[in-house]
């Protein structure tokens, strides 16, 4: 096995070190709670500096505020929930507390595929949009927090395309999911009108594979997170613009990789998800996938990188992307970037113990407008 084991644990101390003196050739990199606050970066577009360019964004960290949870930190920065889980393995999501450090992982891998339409990696649970270059000018990329399928509904994988876009959709209730509904005591309609009560959300657009859509959402914390019958999820903000800019006959890519390797201004970089838990490729061989293209790429660059660093991002597993520098270990609190907590209270927020919810509750959004459900 190429990867050696290590603890989470101390993996996570290795990344969350400071930078020492020797390390970065100038005066120790004071701590985050010593740096100035900034402004928060752009959380869904980005600028490719050039066609080489691989890796979009910074890291970023934050300070909680008393009421703060997981769930609003995630809306307000442009991640998902299981973004920040993973991220912040040793912080409480529902009571954060007041002045806690939060890393916010807003740092992407772009996925190796070709840089057109839509792109979802479902591992990490994101959607990539590229939208057609203009001759002369740089290529841009958006990019959201996702939804996807629960275990035994999974998000389909493949090549597909928009065939068909909605605005504020009828949802047509399957009799199955009818069925399940009474049984806990919640009677459906057959058909449900557009507004607050449709899990759809305001807009849809159709995939070419039959059933599955991309779409809003009535319940916007539930993004982020597995818990759809395969469709994708996102905030209703988020879907509103795309379906602005997205048209019919758009490539879309669904694949399914939990470690991503990059570049962008000398340096190589690892990004590590935890795999899906009914992923059918095991978790060795998708290592030694990544290790592979890393090597080429490392090959293609003419410089060297940290295998050590690499076996404490895949164990860690943190979703942040690791500078796999050769000699000096990465310590990711000294480069992210420190800003200003920008959560406004909402009297509209869910409460805590519906936001709970959303983890168990019934599967829901069988879709119909503009082809068969996915049932």
């Amino acid at each position: 096995m190429l990867i050696v084991a290590l603890s989470a644990c101390a993996a996570l101390n290795d990344f969350l070190a400071p930078l020492s003196e020797s390390d970065v050739g100038v005066a120790e990199i004071p701590p985050p709670e010593a740096r100035p606050r900034l402004k928060p970066i752009n959380p869904n577009y980005f600028v490719l500096e050039s066609s080489e360019q691989t890796v979009i964004g910074e890291p970023q960290i934050v300070f909680t505020e008393e009421d703060n949870t997981f769930s609003d930190l995630a809306r307000e920065y442009g991640l998902g929930y299981d973004e920040l889980v993973d991220a912040n393995p040793a912080v409480d999501p529902w009571l954060p507390g007041d002045g806690t450090r939060v890393i916010l992982p807003t740092q992407y891998v772009l996925p190796d595929v070709p840089r057109e339409g839509i792109v979802l990696n479902i591992a990490s649970k994101r959607l990539y949009y590229f939208p057609p270059k203009e001759e002369g000018q740089p290529q841009t990329v958006m990019t959201y927090p996702i939804g996807i399928g629960r275990v035994g509904w999974q998000t389909p994988l493949g090549s597909s395309t928009v065939v068909y876009k909605a605005q504020d959709p009828h949802w047509y209730v399957p009799a199955s999911v009818r069925k399940e509904h009474k049984e806990l005591g919640d009677q459906l309609p057959a058909v449900v009108p557009p507004g607050p009560d449709n899990p759809l959300g305001g807009h849809v657009l159709k995939l070419g594979i039959p059933g599955y859509l991309i779409h809003g959402t009535n319940k916007p914390y539930g993004v982020g997170m597995r818990v759809s019958h395969g469709c994708v999820r996102l905030y209703p903000e988020n879907i509103e613009l795309l379906y602005d800019l997205v048209d019919v006959g758009e490539p879309v890519t669904i694949i399914n990789e939990p470690f991503l390797a990059g570049w962008k201004n000398g340096h190589i970089y690892f990004e590590g998800h935890v795999p899906l838990e009914d992923d059918e490729v095991s978790i060795e061989q998708r290592l030694i996938n990544i290790l592979e293209k890393i090597e080429i790429l490392a090959n293609e660059k003419q410089t060297n990188f940290d295998l050590d660093q690499m076996r404490m991002a895949a164990n860690a597993m943190l979703g942040v992307p690791v500078i796999l520098a050769g000699g000096a270990p990465e310590a990711l609190l000294a480069r992210a970037r420190v800003i200003e907590n920008t959560v406004e209270p909402d009297p509209d927020l869910l409460a805590m113990a519906e936001v709970r919810a959303i983890l168990d509750a019934p599967l829901e959004e069988t879709e119909k407008d503009g082809g068969v459900a996915n049932e």
